[in-house]
């Protein structure tokens, strides 16, 4: 019982991935190939009621891959070292 406890939080934590516009939509325009346009993804992002969620959750588990929150990885890795 005290294990399904710790568990509930994550899940809870995580809701707002339901609720995120990127769910609704095309995920290979949120992991474009290498040198592909992030232009449609950042786009989706912009009117994104979770986006700060997301954000913050890729800041926190060190994505390296794909757009999250509006920000490729190199944009991530730039906000990151000015908050240091």
């Amino acid at each position: 019982m005290r294990e399904l406890f710790l568990l509930e939080p994550d899940a809870e934590e995580l809701g707002w991935q339901e609720r995120a516009l990127c769910a609704q939509t095309d995920p290979e325009a949120f992991f474009p190939e290498k040198g592909g346009s992030t232009r449609e993804a950042k786009k989706v992002c912009l009117t994104c009621d979770v986006r700060d969620d997301c954000l913050e959750y890729a800041l926190m588990n060190d994505e390296r891959f794909g757009i999250w929150g509006g920000l490729s990885e190199r944009e991530r890795r730039k906000l990151k070292k000015r908050a240091v």
